[in-house]
């Protein structure tokens, strides 16, 4: 992995303090407002998705110990008690005896190919379920930041619908009364209840789309979501430099942690090969048993007790097992050929993502500022439409489109600073680099609600 350091807003408001200490509850609830550090960590320790993938690792880490027991010595306890029936021509009738057996092996491998390539690949395994749950953390911080952001961005769209309507309704309100004076036509009044009546619609729409992205947030917290701290506005979303950016672009094919995860299968489906490969060699163990057997049989042959036992080394020499095992290994070539051709898409996928982001971090940057003057443009066309229309230089419908546009470029501003910043935190992920310090630090550009 490339050394890149965290995302580090320098600008903007001291790092928001932790809202309380967080409790452990079955429905987890901020009492003040939260910032994206503390949804995160009600996520981590809420996330259905992210528990799933803990004891997914779990299970993937006993592939060492399943490996390892290969190596080590087996031991069984088998033992028998039966009722036996014997007709002898020694004498008439059947005799009836009892007899029973006990008989403790021990084995352990000194030659098997195959058992050590299952050793090492229950390590490879292992620790690609440490790196898949890697994954599932990273996608565990993107998923939340993303979802913080989706909750302000639909908040900020709200608010700024909010104003659109108490403007219009004001314009609607002066229409009403020019008309009734015979200072303005019925085409004015038309035309500003038109542009009410579709911001009120645009209200109850974003409303609702507030709504849904405040649950899919959570879902994640598992509880109730708490007021969140807003972007401050005064705050730059440009966090990172070109030089940044393209260190972060290059790197994501090499440090990628999809690109490490594929590594790791291809490295399991190589030794699954020769561990196929290993049925044809021979096998060495040294076995040493012991037995204790009772007869009770007072007939012709009479009772005996006896207790053999055993030590020594067995070879098995396979020699022919109706093409089993070179099927094996060609089941197990193909499977390497899909692992290669698996990380080759990963490798691609990743440079993708990054180039992607990167584009996304530039492109959201230069809107931004582009959309800041815009809005300073679009204040200063406001009045000026305005007071055309007093004048009687510009009509209603013109004032009507100024305020709609203005309007529009705010919302379009709250969106591209939400973008950039998301942004950036896919372009670390790409390069497998978003950490928990990343979300933390973003709490700087963030205001106390």
């Amino acid at each position: 992995m490339h050394a890149n350091p965290p995302l580090r807003p320098t600008t903007g408001t001291p790092l928001v303090q932790r809202c309380g200490v967080l409790a452990a509850l079955l429905v987890p609830v901020l009492a003040t407002a939260a910032g994206l550090g503390d949804i995160y960590q009600l996520a981590r320790d809420n996330d259905a998705q992210l528990a799933a993938a803990r004891q997914t690792a779990l299970a993937g880490q006993e592939r060492a110990v399943q490996g390892r027991a290969g190596l080590l010595p087996s031991a069984s306890v088998n033992a028998n008690l039966r009722q036996n029936r014997d007709r002898s021509t020694a004498y008439r009738g059947v005799q009836a005896y009892e007899s029973s057996a006990v008989v403790v092996s021990v084995t352990q491998p000194l030659l098997r190919l195959g058992n050590w390539k299952a050793y090492e690949q229950g390590n490879v395994q292992a620790r690609l379920a440490s790196q898949q749950l890697a994954q599932a953390e990273q996608q565990l911080r993107l998923r939340v930041a993303r979802g913080y952001f989706d909750v302000l961005q639909a908040e900020d769209a709200l608010a700024t619908l909010g104003a659109q309507k108490a403007a219009f309704a004001q314009q609607l309100a002066q229409a009403k009364r020019g008309y009734e004076v015979g200072l303005s036509p019925i085409t004015d009044v038309s035309e500003a209840q038109s542009r009410h009546d579709l911001t009120v619609a645009q209200e109850i729409a974003a409303r609702n789309d507030l709504e849904l992205k405040r649950n899919a947030l959570e879902k994640s917290i598992r509880g109730t979501l708490p007021p969140l701290n807003p972007l401050d506005p005064a705050a730059s979303v440009d966090l990172m430099s070109e030089a940044q950016l393209s260190q972060l672009r290059d790197g994501a094919a090499s440090s990628s942690l999809q690109v490490a995860a594929g590594l790791l299968a291809e490295e399991i489906a190589r030794l699954e090969i020769e561990k196929q490969r290993a049925g044809h060699a021979p096998t060495v163990d040294l076995v040493a048993n012991a037995s204790r057997n009772r007869n009770t049989n007072v007939g012709v042959f009479g009772g005996a007790d006896t207790g053999p036992s055993a030590i020594g080394l067995e070879l098995n020499v396979p020699l022919y097992q109706g093409g089993a095992v070179d099927s094996r290994i060609r089941e197990a070539a193909a499977n390497l050929g899909r692992a290669q051709s698996e990380l080759d898409e990963a490798r691609r996928q990743a440079q993708l993502d990054a180039r992607q982001a990167m584009l996304g971090v530039q492109s959201g940057a230069a809107l931004t500022v582009a959309l800041q003057q815009a809005i300073a443009s679009g204040e200063t066309q406001v009045k000026a439409t305005r007071r055309g229309f007093e004048v009687g230089v510009r009509t209603r419908v013109d004032v009507l489109n100024a305020e709609q546009q203005l309007y529009t470029t705010q919302r379009d501003l709250s969106a591209a600073r939400y973008q950039t910043l998301v942004a950036a935190l896919q372009l670390r992920a790409a390069a497998g680099l978003l950490t928990d310090d990343d979300l933390r630090n973003l709490d700087r550009l963030l205001k106390l609600r």
